[in-house]
């Protein structure tokens, strides 16, 4: 018995306070064999020959301390995508993601479109020997270790020197990073179960230092993931061409320290770990998928002087609501 994939594209946006950082990856499922979660990414390249275009939300509300100050109050990162499988084991990806960045009344806001980033994807699996993904697998087959090797960029085509209301440059409300900013990672998933999924990742993300217009410069630091995830199949309908997951999952970010030109050196506020928790659902209808998630701050470690509260930083959130959504043709 074969099995058709309904493929799904699965975008992390990762936002650390100074800047808008983000990296792509992928993921397939259907109505039969593995789930993919909602922020780790899966092991399944697109099916050859298919296109997917996909479109994603990640909302994060911050906790704010002041209220005598205008701080930050909310990040919107929207992003628009479309992959193509080249082969049954390699698919290429764009992406042009839309930030906006909002303050309290009183504060500066940044609205508009940032970096293109571009994405390629190689799957393969192993079954007694590593092996690059075959057009077509049984459900069998489904069950042994899947795996990718992912390799990005993003290209300079936002505007690095955006002045807010006041005039100024503001690195982490820019809308972009001015150089290419390169990722890497790779993914390993297994269907222990016909309704239960096992997702890991590990990737990095590096950046090149850029000199704005006002003549400060910035390198912003390294981001490393390690994300797992659980998905368990809730319902499936199958004449109806519908399928529903729960997932859940934990994200760990590092967030290398940044390098502002204005002190001499790395910033000693910046930087530190964090773990996310992250409750979320996947629902599939015919070609369609809809994921919803939750995701929260459940430990963290940043790097912060007394006195400093980091207000509007990655891990500072009061939430971060994700959702997307994704179709092939």
């Amino acid at each position: 018995m074969k099995a058709r994939y309904c493929a799904l594209l699965v975008l992390l946006a990762a936002s650390p306070a100074r800047a808008h950082h983000g990296v792509a990856s992928l993921g397939a499922a259907g109505l039969e064999g593995p789930g993919a979660p909602v922020e780790t990414s899966s092991s399944m390249p697109l099916p050859q020959g298919k296109w997917l275009g996909l479109a994603k939300l990640d909302y994060a509300k911050f906790k704010t301390y002041d209220p005598l100050a205008a701080e930050a109050d909310y990040n919107a990162y929207w992003l628009a995508g479309v992959g193509y499988g080249f082969t049954p084991w390699f698919s290429g990806y764009a992406f042009q993601p839309w930030n906006v960045k909002v303050d309290e009344a009183g504060g500066l806001n940044a609205r508009g479109p940032t970096d293109l980033s571009l994405a390629a994807v190689i799957g393969f699996k192993y079954d007694q020997r590593f092996l690059l993904l075959p057009a077509n697998e049984s459900l069998d087959d489904l069950a042994d270790w899947h795996f990718t090797l992912n390799l990005g960029l993003s290209l300079p085509t936002g505007n690095a020197d955006h002045h807010l209301a006041d005039g100024s440059i503001d690195p982490g409300k820019s809308l972009g990073f001015g150089k290419t900013s390169f990722n890497y990672g790779m993914t390993a998933t297994r269907q222990f179960s016909d309704d239960t999924t096992a997702t890991f990742e590990l990737s990095r993300m590096h950046f090149q230092r850029y000199r704005y217009a006002d003549g400060n410069s910035m390198k912003f630091g390294t981001e490393t993931r390690v994300y797992a995830a659980l998905s368990h199949r809730l319902m499936t309908l199958p004449e109806r061409r519908f399928r529903l997951d729960g997932n859940v999952e934990l994200n760990y970010l590092n967030l290398g320290k940044d390098d502002d030109s204005g002190v001499g050196g790395p910033d000693p506020n910046t930087g530190g770990d964090i773990l996310y928790g992250v409750l979320g659902m996947r629902l599939y209808q015919d070609n369609m998928s809809l994921g919803l998630a939750l995701k929260k701050p459940v430990w963290t470690r940043l790097n912060v002087t007394p006195g400093t509260v980091l207000q509007g930083a990655e891990g500072k959130e009061k939430y971060r609501f994700v959702a997307t959504f994704s179709a092939m043709f």
